[in-house]
């Protein structure tokens, strides 16, 4: 099932180009991998997609009554603040314990509702924000470079929660990311954007596509590797912060 269909949208901010006659489609059941470097557009991507901007020619397409989840890149939390993870999640619409303690699960944070939000750390503030996401169950769930601040294992862990998330609840998945290192493995299709479409498809496709080398390289393929030597052992998701492992 489609649930969102781009054709030939071209977005300006002011008089700068931002998108350049962009066409995708985003289907249920997959993971999407937006890349490509600063200023190329992927916000702009996303705030179209949401409907936040207006394509000033082109057509945004939405499934009828698509429910969206977004995950932030980041958010600033008042360490002064006297607020748990359960009062959280009922802001600003009260929630069910039933609804919160699912979507806790599904972010891999069960039994935290008590939890002080200001004591959380950043991979654990990152994975509230997901299971923020996931309460309305949405059918399209977009993240915004959600593991700023990671390290590339906190990062793999973090995609491997998305991947068993797309599994069970079958919801379509929409990342912009500069995580080259460990997205790429995740992704069904990658898009790689440069104010317009580069390159896409498989991640490896993209990954030897002379677009793509030109604007990142060649180093990504051993990168890829290591991801997928990490997916195929079992252990735990520990919570990984940024500088730890750089």
């Amino acid at each position: 099932m489609t649930l969102v269909t781009l054709d030939q949208v071209h977005v300006l901010q002011g008089a700068r180009q931002v998108l350049d006659h962009v066409s995708l489609e985003l289907r249920r059941g997959e993971i999407v991998t937006v890349v490509g470097p600063n200023g190329s557009g992927k916000t702009t991507l996303m705030r179209t997609i949401l409907g936040a901007l207006a394509p000033v020619s082109g057509r945004v397409t939405r499934h009828p009554d698509l429910r969206i989840g977004y995950v932030p890149q980041r958010l600033s939390i008042d360490a002064t603040l006297p607020m748990n993870v359960a009062r959280f999640l009922s802001l600003p619409r009260r929630q069910s314990p039933q609804t919160v303690a699912a979507a806790l699960a599904d972010a891999d944070l069960s039994g935290m509702q008590d939890r002080p939000v200001a004591t959380l750390s950043g991979g654990q503030l990152q994975r509230l924000l997901l299971a923020r996401a996931l309460l309305d169950a949405p059918d399209l769930l977009i993240l915004d470079e959600p593991t700023t601040g990671l390290d590339q294992p906190g990062a793999a862990a973090f995609y491997r929660r998305i991947e068993a998330i797309r599994d069970t609840r079958g919801c379509a998945v929409l990342m912009v990311s500069h995580d080259l290192h460990v997205v790429m493995a995740a992704s069904d299709r990658v898009i790689c954007l440069n104010g317009h479409i580069c390159c896409h498809g498989a991640p490896e496709t993209v990954a030897s596509a002379p677009e793509y080398r030109a604007l990142f390289g060649s180093g990504t393929q051993g990168a890829l590797a290591l991801y997928k030597h990490e997916h195929s052992h079992t252990h735990h998701d520990h919570d990984h912060d940024h500088g730890s492992h750089r």
